[in-house]
């Protein structure tokens, strides 16, 4: 009995108010730590890029020092500039992508429910993803100009085809007894299929969606070489033309902060719509 109740007298703080704010603590500084993990490798790579160029192992104008990007980045957000060019290239991937998922949830639903459809049109398709980006580019001028429309087309392009894929193999991989249950309680048509197939097939188009939002954001580097006097894509290009190193790395780590920003809204909408899936995470 004493030793019971010695075991008791121990373990009743874990289960008491103190305890508990102890664990909450722990779960948040766990959390917190996670959330900062990703931080890790590029602040390892920043410090020793700064240290190669200041020991003068690799040449400054070649590969300037992250402290004289930090200074350019500080210029052209003074000017105004990189604000207009941010927003210009923004509004770019936003409109091209748009139309590019909307036109792949269209022709990937009918496809993936028809096999006839697909018979005829996922051949072409499977072609046309293989094109490269810059291939476009020549044809979209011809047809189309120099204004907005070749670029936001371009764009479009490289969004369409990872929604329309990943749309298309989450129909195919319904569970058949799904749909039988759903032909049981009389659904048909497209009750069967806001009901059956896009729920099932939510998490392949997620993942479609945010596959193409990246390739929107990697293809607009092509499309602003379409005749552009704005955007990130043309500062890239400006860089390049001037010799300018700073402004070319400076319009890339934009470019990667903007996907990054823009990936990780997505996944968070991920999050909240399947949060009804029963699925192993390896984040416990």
């Amino acid at each position: 009995m004493s030793k019971v109740s010695t075991l008791d007298s121990a373990l009743a703080p874990v289960g008491g108010a103190g305890g508990g704010r102890v664990l909450a603590g722990q779960v948040w500084a766990g959390r917190l730590l996670a959330q900062f993990r990703g931080w890790a490798v590029p602040l390892i790579l920043v410090v020793a890029w700064e240290a190669v160029v200041r020991l003068g192992w690799i040449s400054a104008h070649l590969l300037p020092a992250p402290s004289e990007l930090v200074a350019t980045l500080i210029e052209l957000a003074g000017s105004g500039d990189l604000f207009s060019h941010v927003v210009v290239s923004s509004a770019r991937v936003l409109a091209g992508f748009a139309i590019g998922a909307v036109l792949a949830l269209l022709v990937g639903a009918a496809v993936g429910l028809s096999r006839a459809l697909e018979a005829y049109l996922d051949p072409t398709f499977q072609a046309l993803r293989a094109i490269p980006s810059l291939a476009w580019v020549p044809l979209l001028l011809l047809w189309l100009g120099i204004d907005e429309a070749p670029k936001i087309t371009l764009i479009a392009i490289g969004a369409f085809f990872p929604v329309y894929l990943n749309l298309v193999a989450g129909i195919k991989n319904v569970d058949r007894k799904l749909v039988e249950v759903g032909g049981i309680f009389g659904l048909k048509g497209w009750r069967l299929i806001v009901r059956i197939f896009l729920p099932a097939s939510l998490p392949n188009l997620l993942t479609g969606l945010r596959s193409g939002l990246s390739l929107a954001w990697m293809f607009l580097v092509a499309a602003e070489l379409i005749a552009a006097t704005r955007g990130l894509g043309y500062l890239l290009t400006d860089g390049r033309e001037t010799a300018r190193a700073d402004l070319v790395i400076v319009a890339i780590v934009v470019l990667a902060l903007l996907g990054k920003l823009s990936d990780s809204l997505l996944q968070l909408a991920e999050r909240r719509l399947l949060v009804w899936r029963d699925v192993y995470d390896n984040r416990a």
